[in-house]
């Protein structure tokens, strides 16, 4: 089992009837599920744009029509050309006024209108296409805004959001284009079986081209569906051979990549990955050919019989040359409908699978959330934090990463987390602004369980900063307003936050001073900032929002130590009278913290002011000496 505790993501298997009454139940399953799935996409499109629907119809209409309307034109043009040519000719005086010129005149105009139609359906799918590709990815980003946290630490959740965000662009008007096509091939379909029932002492050649069509359509449908499925076995070397090729393209991992010089190492990778994936696929597209070569022989000697027969009926005065090409136009026509519609019915059917992606993505479970009736969220005061027996483990593992925590920080009070890497400090942390929601126990905000409060306001009362903060390529201001965005846009609450984050000296320096766009993504003016400056527009963040509550995850661990001093100062201002925990590996911060805690594999392992642990000579003295001898033992030029 892997890591998450569910296997990849595969469409449900239907178990084969085991009798007559169990059809019926097979039946249900199968098909039930398929139209559950084409009546999604339906209504997909059709909240994309209503007319995208009714411009498909009429041309679905067309396009079946227009096929024999064209076939009986020709054959009206070439019966009147052989009469001419029985009658030994005709003056060409007598051409302008022949039933020849206005049979070409009709199929001129109809040759016309068909490109018309046809740049007209090529125009309308591109813009409908750009409509649901639109309406598909504001779904995956509405659902994603609410998804669980835990649900991005689930490998499987990954295949299936790539599954969905791979086939979002094409697969939904794919579905129903091909939906509308198989209206126009079985008007096609139906017009040429008539014309091959017609044939003079052959009627029989229509359900003999049928039945050879079918093997053919079959194997495509049935090779469609085991493309489908290997595609779905191997989402996880799909998603490899990406990513180790997208390594030696990304900006940020490309000097990494070259002073280590794991470019060949990556390479090699791939191309490993691509063996074991490559083998199978080749292994269905042989079979599929093979098959299909097979059946493509049978095909051609039929044809070639029953075309040797038509023309003996035009060598034996029984039709015409215009009926000859009728005939053997609709053979082919007959052959290639039947084909086109299984085919195109497998399409649909695999589309459908392929968007059980996307409802599966959609489907995925929210359990942080907010109540329906909501407590209320006092603000602008100190605020209580106390845990309760709060244990934590990660949706499909076994191991607890916190264990039993109890503690309580009162208002305005100022928490310190002190532990190895892995202890569980930045975990705790999500915990507290409820990413994620405790295993077991409770954690409570002024004495009421933070599952009882609504989402928003609850996100709107902290002020934080991950040590994996946000690098956003948008202007500077844009960076630091990012911190309150529900508000109005404040220039000099900016300014100052951008003071406060000893960010104003490089800020000043940019071109374009605040209005600077950062990073080269999208603009080729754009900036690009040091790790050190980026940390320092994540702090103004922090200094722009309104916030009852700071948590500060590492947060200058890339500045120097004068900065990190003028920071520490500002904070000292900012959280006064605030409720305040923030992390941090240089434990000189800890001095001045009312209460430190001490995390060891998930427990609290002490607690207590600095003075109180460095007496117990406990966890705390221990790192803490170190940690200060190591900076004393240091030359000048190292500090």
């Amino acid at each position: 089992m892997p890591p998450g505790g569910r296997m990849p993501y595969e469409h449900k298997k239907v178990a084969p009837p085991k009798d007559f009454l169990d059809f019926f139940r097979y039946l249900k399953e199968v098909f039930g599920g398929f139209f559950t799935r084409f009546f999604y996409v339906v209504t997909l499109v059709w909240a994309s744009g209503r007319w995208i629907m009714f411009l498909l119809s009429f041309i679905a209409l067309f396009q079946g029509v227009t096929p024999i309307l064209g076939s009986l034109i020709s054959k009206n043009i070439l019966n009147e050309l052989q009469n001419v040519i029985r009658l030994g000719g005709l003056p060409a005086s007598d051409f302008w006024t022949s039933p020849v010129l206005y049979f070409l005149i009709f199929f001129f105009s109809y040759q016309l209108l068909l490109r018309i139609v046809n740049n007209v359906s090529s125009a309308l799918n591109q813009i409908a296409g750009e409509k649901v590709v639109q309406q598909v990815k504001v779904r995956i980003m509405e659902k994603s805004k609410n998804l669980d946290l835990a649900s991005f630490d689930d490998s499987s959740f990954y295949e299936r959001m790539e599954n969905a965000n791979r086939e979002a662009g094409h697969r939904p008007l794919q579905i129903l284009s091909e939906t509308f096509g198989i209206v126009s091939t079985v008007i096609e379909f139906i017009s040429y079986l008539l014309v091959l029932l017609s044939v003079p002492g052959l009627w029989w050649s229509a359900p003999v081209v049928v039945a050879i069509s079918i093997p053919s359509a079959v194997i495509n449908y049935i090779y469609r569906n085991k493309h489908f499925r290997y595609l779905r076995w191997r989402s996880k070397e799909r998603r490899q051979m990406h990513y180790y090729s997208e390594l030696l393209v990304d900006k940020d991992k490309v000097k990494e990549v070259r002073l280590f010089d794991l470019a060949d190492t990556f390479i090699g990778r791939y191309l490993s990955v691509f063996r074991t994936y490559y083998v199978g696929l080749r292994r269905l597209i042989v079979q599929e050919s093979a098959l299909h070569i097979a059946i493509a022989l049978l095909s051609c000697l039929t044809n070639f019989t029953f075309y040797a027969l038509i023309a003996l009926k035009v060598f034996t005065g029984d039709i015409m040359i215009g009926d000859y090409t009728l005939y053997t136009g609709a053979i082919l026509s007959v052959a290639n409908c039947v084909s086109t519609l299984i085919n195109r019915s497998g399409s649909i059917y695999e589309g459908t699978l392929f968007i059980d992606n996307l409802i599966s993505f959609l489907k995925e479970p929210c359990t942080v959330r907010s109540p329906k009736k909501p407590a209320a969220l006092v603000r602008g005061i100190g605020h209580r934090v106390e845990f309760k027996n709060v244990s934590f483990r990660y949706p499909g593992t076994e191991k607890d990463v916190l264990k039993g925590l109890n503690f309580v920080l009162e208002p305005g009070q100022t928490m310190v987390l002190v532990g190895l890497n892995g202890a569980g400090k930045t975990t705790l942390i999500k915990l507290l602004t409820r990413l994620y929601d405790p295993t077991e126990g409770q954690i409570l905000l002024d004495g009421v369980d933070l599952r009882e409060y609504d989402l928003k306001d609850l996100y709107q009362m902290f002020g934080i900063i991950f040590q994996d903060f946000g690098k956003y390529a948008e202007t500077v201001e844009e960076n630091v307003r990012f911190g309150d965005i529900h508000r109005n846009a404040d220039p000099d609450q900016m300014q100052s936050a951008i003071e406060q984050a000893s960010a104003k000296e490089f800020v000043e320096a940019l071109p374009e001073g605040m209005n600077t766009p950062l990073m080269r993504i999208f603009e080729r003016n754009g900036i690009e900032l040091s790790i050190g400056q980026w940390q320092k527009l994540a702090i103004a963040r922090a200094f722009y929002s309104e916030s009852d509550v700071l948590i500060l995850d590492e947060p200058t661990p890339s500045l120097d130590p004068i900065a990190e001093q003028e920071i520490f100062h500002q904070f000292d201002q900012l959280r006064e009278g605030k409720t305040t925990i923030f992390v941090s590996h240089r434990l000189s911060s800890a001095t001045v913290a009312d209460t430190v805690l001490v995390l060891e594999n998930g427990k609290v392992e002490e607690m207590g002011h600095h003075d109180q642990l460095m007496a117990q000579k406990g966890k705390y003295y221990q790192l803490f000496t170190t940690q200060a001898e190591r900076y004393r033992s240091a030359p000048d030029d190292k500090i």
